[in-house]
């Protein structure tokens, strides 16, 4: 017990030396919703656009944000003020990052609680908390760069610690909380589905219970009624926040996944059949710029291209599932459909990675080949939100972070899965994360100054991109090979 608060306190404490760290827009993001959810009538939340940062999440989170707002008052009024765009005052910037923490408490109970619901043996419970709790994409996405996920990541951690307790109407409750909360978790949902459908519907191999599919549905039913219910008239509106169709395959930065090969595998194929690319396209691949993807050589990508190749990536492992619907056997699936998600989706984020990496921490102590995949994994995931904290004065900051992360989980997930050892071709990729680091953040400068300003970004990129798909495929080989 000592341990898991001594590891409480020690996060805390790192996490309140960060409070005077840069943050990105998302901070404004979410002041701005602060001011919207206290200041306007229910049924215009989804309709004001003074900013340009509007309310673009499920109404669970916007009710977070009105909750948060009663609070805000007794830092500073003056956040709550619709006009005040761009507003950061001290008091404001250390109230924000204080809830954070503060409902960060959520997601260390629901580490606890996974941890005691897979029956982790006492000698590595410690390690697995150290890995879920201390991870670096919480501290630079939340910490830093500035969003709420851990609370949203506890609350998933109850619903999958629920069905490995045989809880699965509060599981399935749970999950659909969580996705009125964000709805990035529908990359997950279908292992959801799958197991909830095969694993508690059917009682038998031929035998269907029609009450139990009852009573999960009206529990779902429920949970969305609640949701949008006070937005029944405008959930057109909603939909269209929720969902904006018009973007690019890839975000300005691109996430490093297999559309960060295409793209990059285009851009040489460009230089390599001299080719002169159009400036649709070196807009949309090199600049960094949001909107249409435009490929000079290789074919354009359609959404639903993407929506065919994601479901083909699940398949193998929902299958798996379908017939074997065991917790464990939903708790690959769970990570293999997020990374499926993440590798082929559409317009993708760089921060969605911690979809992958937070559940396949608690695989990471299976086999030494299990704790290979996850350690490649890990690295390449976090470093690729190196790009996030741009500023000089974050490098320091990051780079030990990681370091410090790295080292600890190789010499103690190491030590919990001997005989441990990297391959030889693994243990290079990771040394070459150093020369990376060295390139983007010191030489790349010095040599070009502020020309070619995208290549850092890319190179970054489609770095980590290789170690994230030999990640996929690792985990991919290792979950359908399980017996």
């Amino acid at each position: 017990m000592s341990n898991r608060w001594g590891i409480f306190a020690s996060a805390l404490l790192l996490k309140l030396l960060l409070v005077p760290s840069y943050h990105s827009t998302d901070f404004e993001v979410h002041r701005n919703w602060l001011a919207i959810t206290h200041t306007l009538p229910v049924g215009q939340w989804y309709y004001e656009a003074t900013s340009e940062w509007t309310l673009d999440y499920p109404p669970f989170f916007a009710w977070f944000e009105r909750a948060l707002a009663s609070l805000a008052p007794l830092f500073d009024a003056q956040m709550l003020d619709l006009a005040a765009l761009g507003y950061a005052s001290p008091e404001t910037v250390l109230f924000q990052r204080l809830t954070v923490m503060a409902t960060e408490a959520v997601y260390f109970a629901g580490i606890l609680r996974m941890l005691r619901a897979i029956r982790v043996p006492s000698q590595h419970e410690t390690l697995l908390l150290l890995l879920a709790f201390m991870s670096p994409g919480i501290i630079f996405v939340d910490h830093i760069h500035f969003q709420y996920n851990a609370f949203m990541y506890g609350i998933q951690l109850f619903s999958v610690a629920c069905m490995f307790e045989g809880r699965h109407i509060l599981g399935g409750a749970l999950f659909a909380i969580v996705l009125n909360f964000k709805h990035i978790y529908l990359y997950q949902a279908p292992a959801y589905f799958v197991y909830l459908l095969a694993g508690f519907c059917f009682t038998a191999p031929f035998k269907f219970s029609i009450v139990r599919l009852a009573s999960l549905g009206a529990v779902v039913v429920a949970v969305f009624a609640v949701s949008f219910g006070p937005f029944a008239q405008h959930i057109p509106q909603v939909l269209s926040r929720l969902f904006p169709f018009k973007r690019g395959l890839c975000h300005a930065y691109w996430a490093p996944n297999f559309w960060a090969l295409y793209s990059f595998a285009d851009r040489v194929l460009l230089l390599v059949l001299g080719r002169r690319g159009g400036e649709g396209a070196a807009a949309s691949l090199t600049r960094g710029l949001v909107g249409d993807s435009v490929f000079s050589v290789l074919p354009n990508i359609s959404p639903m291209q993407t929506v065919l190749l994601t479901v083909t990536a699940q398949l193998p492992i929902l299958a798996r599932l379908w017939t074997r619907p065991t917790p464990h056997v939903f708790l690959d699936s769970l990570i293999l459909c997020g990374f499926g998600s993440y590798l082929f989706g559409w317009h993708v984020h760089e921060k969605a990675i911690l979809m992958v990496l937070i559940p396949m921490s608690f695989a990471a102590i299976r086999t030494s080949k299990f704790a290979r995949v996850f350690i490649v994994t890990a690295v390449s995931g976090f470093y690729s939100l190196f790009p996030l904290l741009f500023e000089r004065q974050e490098l320091i900051t990051k780079s030990v972070i990681l370091l410090l992360y790295s080292l600890c989980a190789v010499h103690f997930v190491g030590w919990a899965t001997r005989p441990f050892s990297l391959s030889v071709l693994e243990r290079l990729y990771l040394a070459g994360f150093f020369a990376l680091l060295i390139y983007t953040e010191l030489v790349h400068s010095a040599v070009f100054g502020q020309r070619l300003a995208f290549l850092p970004l890319m190179a970054t990129s489609v770095y980590c991109s290789l170690g994230i798909v030999y990640g996929w495929f690792g985990f991919y080989a290792l979950a359908l090979s399980r017996s």
